[in-house]
């Protein structure tokens, strides 16, 4: 028997060692005929909610109430009072109006300030102008001006301030004179108070 085992232990000892020294080349080339493609597709980002509405307002008050959550992303209950109130204070919401009441289209307006914040420098009065004509809308509208609203430099360096949550009205009334400017404060505050009681969760 040991005559036997020896040569075939032999043989196998033999066979291990070729196998292990012999190379396996396995093609791992892409064939681009026959390969499917995998497209990554990004997360579609939320879509922002409205948070508040106001069913006592005017349809031209729900129209800036709505762009401020939408477009400014702002959704702060008194943050939404506090701008209500001051465009109140400037324009009881008429883009149409000239400084003094009279109702006028925007080139008709010579004196004081024009629109929903009554823009009245020179300088932010033509940018509204340049704005409507740039991107094609009717600057005499709630719809143009509420859009250069949110777009104009000095609302967007307040913009963070009214997009943090938790504070009160008259905290919220800092920024709104840093982006207004306003020589008389008047009812500003009040009116704010007014459009927190109208506001109500969506």
């Amino acid at each position: 028997m040991k005559k036997l085992l020896t040569p075939l232990l032999a043989t196998l000892l033999v066979g291990c060692q070729q196998a292990s020294t012999t190379e396996i080349n396995v093609d791992v080339t892409e064939d681009m005929d026959t390969a499917t493609s995998i497209e990554v597709v990004p997360a579609p980002e939320p879509e922002p909610q409205v948070k508040w509405t106001c069913p006592t307002c005017n349809k031209n008050e729900q129209y800036v109430l709505k762009e401020l959550q939408i477009k400014a992303k702002i959704t702060d209950r008194n943050a939404l009072a506090t701008i209500m109130g001051n465009i109140k204070s400037e324009s009881n919401f008429h883009p149409n109006i000239c400084e003094g009441g009279a109702r006028v289209q925007y080139n008709q307006c010579h004196s004081g300030g024009y629109g929903l914040i009554q823009w009245t420098t020179i300088g932010r009065y033509n940018n509204l102008g340049a704005f409507a004509r740039k991107y094609g809308c009717d600057v005499n509208t709630i719809q143009c001006q509420t859009r250069f609203l949110i777009n104009e430099r000095q609302f967007q360096k307040v913009l963070p301030e009214f997009q943090n949550d938790g504070f009160a009205i008259h905290q919220y009334m800092a920024p709104s004179f840093y982006w207004l400017g306003w020589g008389i404060k008047g009812d500003r505050e009040t009116f704010s108070h007014q459009y927190h009681a109208k506001l109500v969760q969506a």
